[in-house]
């Protein structure tokens, strides 16, 4: 019988794209959902941004782009690293592609064998462990839950490293729970890593400009670090550009040729007019990036006040990104009479069939006590979402 291969039967389907199809089709039927499944922002491209993508297309940027992305997009990105995170990087170290889940994956793919294990901290992005597997890889998974804030220790780390540990992957700001890991924080993590040669850590700073603590601190600073680390960035969320396709690592050379030989066999370089628009992205005023920010700090404050005011449901204060990660597990074992809910899965599923509201378990995140929503949407789908499932929550006896 024909069959898919090992490599491809190894891995789980996205959940967090599972549940935004699911809610998608039920909007075609004409069902009302309020879709706080998705991770993008709800705003517009800049128009700025729009503007350069258009004079790209008129100056016929429609041929393929060097591998590692047009030299003047990896200037803005060096640049970029400098201004705002003291951080020195030259054009040669800097890799884009598209999109910041290539970026992620090319590093593992570039850096683990067979066998090795991967350190992810739980609740962890969906794709981590798959791209691990992918490798074939080990993903060890160091629960950091609810209690501590969603953050790994130092300690934890150091008890979860084996002689066949390659990488950490961390990601601050989260996805998904909006942690942010503090500069002593990261500097206590960075001391364990140095002390163990041939350990790397892939920091995903995705949401970095997302962040309400103030200045976003990476783990690449510390001395020793940035021979140790591959930042992971992109324009996806700071900028509204999730559909152009436009990520980057900045690393030593020599992972960055790796991923530059790798990405050369299979996708070449990203889209030569995105790449033209991160550059503008990069390289003009960030007026744009602030006031989406202060958005989603609005927006952060009135979804935690709602979800404080529903029964059994135990809420955190996100201190970046767009997401709320609540514990949920006082409703496990209980019952509407037609829907029992055993897990977080259960429970999202109950809110969209029942509250037409879609979330995503935490199950899928490596949290079964948690779920996620989404609230990079606007001020009156966050009021009539929370209301819904402080009505169907209440239902479940």
């Amino acid at each position: 019988m024909a069959q898919l291969s090992n490599r491809l039967n190894r891995l789980a389907p996205s959940a967090t794209l599972a549940m935004s199809q699911k809610s998608g089709e039920m909007k075609a039927q004409g069902i009302d959902v309020i879709n706080m499944s998705v991770g993008e922002p709800d705003f517009n491209t800049p128009d700025h941004i729009k503007e350069a993508a258009k004079k790209a297309i008129e100056d016929n940027y429609s041929r393929y782009s060097p591998v590692p992305g047009y030299a003047d997009l990896r200037k803005a990105v060096v640049e970029k690293l400098k201004r705002e995170n003291g951080l020195d990087y030259t054009v040669n170290e800097v890799l884009v592609s598209n999109g910041a889940k290539q970026s992620v994956c090319n590093t593992v793919m570039a850096l683990v064998n067979p066998g090795d294990e991967v350190i992810i901290p739980a609740p962890y992005w969906v794709s981590y462990p798959q791209m691990v597997k992918l490798a074939g890889g080990e993903p060890v998974i160091v629960n950091a839950g609810f209690e501590q804030n969603f953050k790994m220790t130092p300690e934890q780390l150091e008890a979860a490293i084996t002689p066949k540990t390659r990488m950490l992957i961390l990601c601050s700001p989260s996805n998904p729970t909006g942690s942010v890991y503090t500069k002593e924080e990261l500097a206590g993590l960075a001391e364990v890593i140095k002390k163990y040669e041939d350990l790397f850590v892939l920091a995903d700073e995705i949401y970095e400009h997302i962040n309400y603590m103030g200045k976003h601190e990476s783990i690449a600073q510390f001395p020793g670090m940035k021979e140790r680390a591959i930042i992971v960035n992109g324009v996806s969320k700071a900028y509204a550009m999730t559909g152009w396709r436009i990520g980057y690592i900045a690393a030593p050379e020599w992972i960055v040729k790796g991923c530059n030989k790798l990405q050369g066999q299979y996708t070449s370089g990203p889209c030569s007019v995105s790449q033209k628009a991160a550059e503008a992205a990069y390289s003009m005023p960030q007026d744009c990036v602030e006031e989406m920010r202060k958005a989603f700090e609005r927006r952060r404050n009135l979804i935690v006040e709602l979800a404080k005011d529903i029964p059994g449901l135990e809420v955190n204060v996100p201190q970046g990104a767009f997401y709320l990660f609540p514990k949920c597990s006082s409703f496990y074992g209980k019952s509407d009479g037609e829907h029992t809910i055993n897990n977080a899965t259960d429970l999202a599923m109950y809110l969209l069939e029942v509250g037409h509201v879609a979330t995503v378990g935490g199950d899928a995140f490596g949290d079964s006590e948690c779920f996620r929503m989404s609230y990079a949407t606007s001020d009156e789908n966050i009021r009539e979402a929370m209301s819904r499932i402080k009505n169907v929550l209440a239902k479940l006896k």
